[in-house]
């Protein structure tokens, strides 16, 4: 077995992040079976084996109603905490959707579980796009537009509130959120704060990215949509000074077989037994909260039904194949400007440990021989396969 800790040596390593199943059906919205499982005990076991395999980060899910093929959900932040209280090194980011949450309870919260966790709890900040949530729970459903300027103004009460000097506290005043010198106590462990994700492909999710978290999640994608997006990106936090500090995630559904053939087979089989019904209206859900945006442009704008039978366009990263076909892949991702990937899998149980002891260290090897650092290269070996499909 690879020792992790020397696997994750190297600073300008590439992170791996690993979707929590805390929902139920899965990761994906298909009839097939899978060995995964979404209570607490399962999932302990799937972070132990993650944390110690090369993964350093795991990201919760957040949903307050069923939909789509998930049934059942455990509380995101709730969630992970237990997960990190039973996890020594795991970094976990907790979900949070800005309207059920207020900043101040939010900041709170995160502050007290990094005490806990010794510096090991991040969030991740969902604008939202399920309407039907917002309804069932009393909360305003905004455009898209104000929603991620609701997100932004919630990114920087968070980063506000953490990092405000003792003897002022945090004043704001903003359309969404008003303080007026808050003091909070503790401060969290980690500096300056823990770490805000979020994501989206809109202008809106972009120029919060730009402006205010440190991470940007990107879906599924093909070569040319994940450089403009990243390059796109970072000219607008250029304008903030910030284009050296924000770091950007991709989304990857990942199937390692002894052959390409094998792993290919096995993606077909689970989207010829798609959840139809369930795909639709997640497709009609996503693609209504994206054509509110000014460009039309939402997250699943160019997305089909096969795409969407992975929740966030996971089968269009190509992690498909052999273990060597998809370390080739990551590094190419790397070489395009991406920081992290998000993994997810079909069957927990196994893939998660057959991931970190097969692929990261194929990933790290490479890595070590200079791969991931030239794009035009790593594009000639390896991205033929991300050509944009008729």
């Amino acid at each position: 077995m690879a020792d992790p800790s020397n696997l994750n040596s190297d600073p300008n390593r590439l992170l791996f992040a690993y979707w929590v199943p805390n929902v139920s059906g899965g990761l994906v919205i298909s009839k097939i079976p899978q060995r995964t499982s979404w209570d607490l005990k399962s999932n302990l076991r799937y972070a132990r084996a993650a944390e110690t395999n090369g993964f350093e980060y795991a990201l919760t899910q957040i949903r307050f109603t069923a939909s789509y093929g998930a049934a059942n959900q455990h509380e995101s932040v709730s969630f992970s905490q237990a997960i990190l209280s039973g996890t020594e090194k795991l970094k976990v980011i907790a979900a949070i959707l800005p309207g059920p949450w207020n900043p101040a309870v939010a900041a709170k919260q995160i502050a007290s579980i990094d005490h806990y966790s010794e510096g090991r709890i991040a969030v991740n900040i969902v604008s939202g796009w399920f309407k039907g949530e917002f309804t069932a729970i009393g909360e305003w459903w905004l455009d898209h537009a104000e929603r991620y300027r609701r997100s932004n103004e919630f990114m920087r009460c968070l980063r506000g509130i953490w990092t405000a000097p003792e003897d002022e506290g945090f004043t704001f005043a903003g359309d969404f959120y008003r303080f007026r010198n808050y003091r909070l106590s503790p401060k969290p462990v980690q500096k300056p704060h823990p770490e805000i994700f979020q994501g989206g492909n809109s202008d809106d999710a972009r120029h919060n990215g730009a402006e205010v978290s440190d991470w940007y999640f990107m879906n599924g994608n093909d070569l040319e949509g994940f450089r403009s997006q990243i390059e796109d990106v970072k000219a607008r936090a250029a304008k903030f000074g910030r284009e050296k500090h924000v770091r950007f995630a991709v989304n990857g559904f990942v199937i390692v077989r002894e052959t390409e053939e094998e792993a290919v087979r096995v993606l077909q089989e689970i989207q010829g037994k798609a959840d139809a019904e369930a795909v639709e209206a997640f497709k009609a859900a996503v693609q209504t909260a994206g054509a509110s945006t000014n460009n039309k442009v939402g997250m699943w704008a160019s997305s089909h039904f096969k795409d969407l039978v992975q929740y966030n366009d996971g089968f269009k990263t190509k992690l498909i194949g052999t273990k060597e076909q998809v370390a080739e892949r990551i590094v190419l991702l790397k070489s395009l400007g991406v920081n992290l990937v998000l993994t997810a899998f079909l069957h927990y149980e196994e893939e998660v440990e057959q991931f970190g002891k097969e692929v990261i260290p194929l990933v790290r090897k490479l890595e070590a021989e200079g791969r991931g650092k030239d794009a035009a290269f790593e594009i000639e070996q390896t991205g033929a396969v991300y050509r944009k499909e008729a």
